[in-house]
């Protein structure tokens, strides 16, 4: 913590900065907070050097950068700081609080290439053949990884998923994404008969009041599940189907994206897909209409070509 109060303006500063984050860029809860923790460890540095954001040169964020190094700060943690950083005198600039732009030469720290883990289609129907339908929860974890893998979701993605999203008729599901924002997904016609398969144990249960809507829902917790319940099912069935790579609920969503790519599908669909979080990135986006967003996920997604549509 810096031992320098930081000046009257600079408060004021991160107050319309924390403002424009919520409701000009639609930050998440999250998001915003760690967009905030970036520039507050850039003021309590200037602090200490006796100076305020307005005032920063590239040399003062040079050395801020260096200082991230010195405390011992991985590269992905420094760029990702970093890129904070920048977002922050962007804004400046269009506040007109500066009129020149300090970060524009300032160098992110190379991260070594680690690809994530991807799964291959034998090794993801390894794993849901591994899968017990006859038991309690069964058919519900069939369709669990049936719609991760068909349609690329987050984990929170899929335990938020309700009834009220599904348009199974019409092949689409509705996702509410980073930033609560929304967007139409296509789902393959076997995550579709999963889904309608464990529709008949869901209904079954007695779900607790306020949680009716949800998809996916815990027979003994009664209520929608968690992101740590999907996690430690995931290592499960893989632990049980032999899969010795290191995966998690999100290898399901790269995969998806890798097995699209490598199909031949469109770079840009994918990304509509996924649900870029940066808004730049995500207009890009937005003139693919939905009609050829399904015909291109159909045609690609190694689900529909191995699993003809009905």
């Amino acid at each position: 913590m810096s031992n320098n109060p930081p000046k009257e303006g600079d408060k004021k500063t991160l107050a319309r900065y924390k403002q424009y984050l919520a409701f000009e860029k639609g930050l998440s809860a999250n998001t915003l907070d760690a967009y905030m923790r970036d520039v507050e460890k850039l003021l309590s540095y200037l602090s200490d050097e006796g100076k305020g954001l307005a005032e920063a040169t590239l040399d003062d964020l040079e050395q801020f950068a260096a200082s991230l190094i010195d405390i011992g700060i991985i590269p992905r943690s420094q760029a990702r700081i970093l890129s904070g950083i920048r977002s922050f005198y962007h804004f400046m600039v269009l506040d007109r609080i500066i009129e020149a732009d300090p970060t524009q030469l300032l160098e992110s720290p190379k991260i070594p290439d680690h690809l994530p883990e991807v799964l291959s289609v034998e090794e993801i129907d390894k794993i849901i053949d591994s899968i017990d339908v006859s038991s309690r929860e069964g058919q519900r974890n069939r369709a669990i990884i049936e719609t991760l893998y068909s349609c690329g979701l987050r984990v929170s993605e899929l335990c938020n998923l309700r009834l009220s999203d599904l348009y199974l008729k019409e092949g689409f599901i509705r996702v509410e994404g980073k930033g609560s924002k929304q967007r139409l997904v296509p789902i393959s016609s076997t995550a579709i008969d999963e889904i309608e398969l464990y529709m008949h144990d869901r209904n079954q249960i007695d779900i607790k009041p306020g949680y009716e809507d949800y998809l996916f829902i815990s027979s003994l917790r009664k209520k929608n599940l968690s992101r740590i319940m999907v996690f430690h099912l995931v290592k499960e069935l893989a632990e049980k189907a032999g899969i010795r790579k290191v995966i998690s609920p999100h290898t399901f969503r790269h995969s998806f994206a890798t097995h699209l790519l490598e199909n031949g599908a469109n770079l840009r669909v994918i990304q509509a897909m996924l649900g870029h979080e940066d808004i730049g990135t995500t207009e890009i986006y937005t003139h693919i209409d939905s009609t050829r967003l399904r015909t291109e996920i159909v045609e690609h997604h190694p689900r529909n070509i191995l699993h003809p549509s009905r």
